[in-house]
């Protein structure tokens, strides 16, 4: 018996030098992805093959086999050693972050739409070594760095990341490591789709409603869509200034505060911006919450004055009638209407919210988790807010990551009413991205909530990213050793 089990092992020596040849061979291969060489080589210093194991004892082979085997990580080893990202044609340019360790696990986040990764990759070198489960501590780190709207693009970025790998880590959802779920679905909000006329808009509305199944919709009611008509507004010469709302030069309509426009609504403009409201509102009926946005930029009276005419429609929310630093302005709209008032989508952080929600100065908060700090921030926004009796809605436009960090977020917080969906009609937006619990990723205009899939739930699609790359930055989570080294002093006191 004793010569044949030495025979064995002699040929299972002879086995294990082949494979470790054909193994150092794939290693050295260029085509071999960064990936599977990594695993290559790990496997390589992990320890015997199942070969030379023979001859050990039962004990002895049970702890070999074991002893490198990972059901989700070693947590209080993990180190941070990347920081890498893509950048996606989702809402024109949102980038996606990857956050690498010593443990071959990884966490996604991303940078909210219309930022620069580089608010994301001028961070690398404040996490670098970092263990990423210490999430609150990092976060600290660098919340410094973040500022309103998409300034924090990259501290939220990093924070979804983070919260994606402590999942993987522990093996549990993001949600368990925020306190628990409220919730095992989430509701979701979706613009309600334009058409040519009343006719196609119905077909359109019914398309959203009964066969996508969103019971919650949103609809801009803006100056722009009347600025046309004869004597409907004065000043409006100052609209052509700016191609939209959003793009032109420093002193454009586009970037110029709304009560510095000058632009009044007149009676017949008014009543016209109502008719608009109303149509809509014949065609969703009175069962589904129907918000509002986008209304142009105006002063606080033009504000009330547009407010009062909409109050009859009962409407879900009035959001962000004016810039949201403007808390007595906000307050003052409140106070006035019948209709809930929110804002939030540009806040960052807790602080940024306190007076909004001390005051009243709007019923309902609008945070936008890739701005606001990240899920436990934003998470501690409705904390604060449920203890004043404010409810929380969240602002969401981008990928499917940020999407499910909202989706955790939400679970986990009390308060909350619906959350928004930017890409209902892009057909490839949910192709982006696989769940590892095999569920859906969205089913009838509701979110399952990943009850037992580690982290955010979520794995990339590479081939379908790959697809769908921002044609300035074709890169795809290259290496980014360039913002390896930090070059500052950061301490903000002295």
């Amino acid at each position: 018996m004793k010569s044949i089990i030495k025979q064995i092992a002699e040929k299972n020596k002879v086995r294990e030098s082949e494979e470790a040849l054909a193994r150092q061979a794939e290693i050295d291969s260029p085509k071999t992805k960064d990936n599977r060489r990594n695993f290559l080589k790990k496997t390589a210093l992990g320890g015997m093959t199942m070969a030379g194991l023979v001859g050990l004892s039962f004990e002895d082979s049970v702890a070999q086999t074991t002893s490198k085997v990972q059901k989700a990580s070693a947590p209080s080893d993990l180190k941070i050693t990347d920081l890498r990202y893509c950048v996606t044609t989702v809402l024109g340019r949102t980038a996606m972050l990857r956050i690498d360790t010593n443990q071959g696990i990884y966490g996604l986040g991303e940078v909210r739409d219309g930022a620069d990764p580089r608010y994301a990759l001028m961070l690398k070198s404040r996490i670098l070594g970092e263990n990423p489960c210490n999430v609150e501590k990092i976060f600290k780190i660098i919340k410094q760095f973040g500022g309103p709207a998409r300034q924090a693009g990259g501290v939220c970025g990093v924070e979804m990341a983070l919260w994606d790998l402590c999942g993987k880590a522990y093996n549990v959802p993001a949600w368990q490591l925020l306190g628990g779920r409220y919730r095992d679905t989430i509701r979701i909000y979706a613009d309600t789709p334009e058409a040519s006329s009343p006719e196609e808009q119905i077909k359109l509305i019914k398309f959203r409603t009964e066969t996508q199944g969103y019971t919650w919709l949103k609809m801009d009611v803006s100056i722009n869509e009347v600025k046309d008509n004869k004597n409907s507004l004065v000043n409006s010469e100052i609209l052509k200034q700016g191609s939209s709302q959003w793009q032109g030069g420093y002193m454009s309509y586009a970037n110029t505060r709304h009560a510095f426009t000058g632009i009044q609504v007149t009676e017949k403009g008014l009543d016209e911006m109502a008719q608009i409201v109303e149509n809509v509102r014949n065609m969703v009926g009175y069962e589904i919450p129907l918000s509002s946005d986008h209304y142009g930029h105006m002063d606080v009276n033009n504000c009330i004055r547009l407010g009062k005419k909409l109050d009859k429609y009962r409407l879900a929310w009035l959001e962000d009638m004016v810039p949201w630093q403007w808390t007595d302005q906000h307050k003052m709209i409140t106070d006035a209407l019948d209709t809930p008032t929110t804002t939030g989508e540009d806040i960052f952080l807790l602080s940024g919210f306190k007076d909004l929600i001390d005051q009243h100065a709007v019923d309902i908060i609008h945070p936008d988790l890739a701005s606001s700090g990240g899920l436990l921030e934003t998470k501690r926004i409705g904390d604060y807010a449920e203890e004043k009796g404010i409810a929380m809605a969240m602002h969401q436009a981008g990928t499917p990551i940020s999407f499910m960090a909202n989706v955790h977020c939400a679970a986990a917080t009390q308060n909350f009413l619906a959350l928004e969906h930017h890409s209902v009609d892009l057909p490839w937006w949910e192709g982006l991205v696989k769940t590892t619990d095999g569920r859906k990723l969205i089913d009838k205009g509701f979110a399952p909530v990943p009850l037992t899939a580690p982290g955010l739930g979520i794995e990339l699609v590479d081939e379908e990213v790959k697809k769908h790359l921002h044609a300035s930055d074709t890169t795809y989570f290259a290496p980014t050793k360039e913002w390896d080294e930090k070059r500052s002093h950061d301490r903000t006191y002295s």
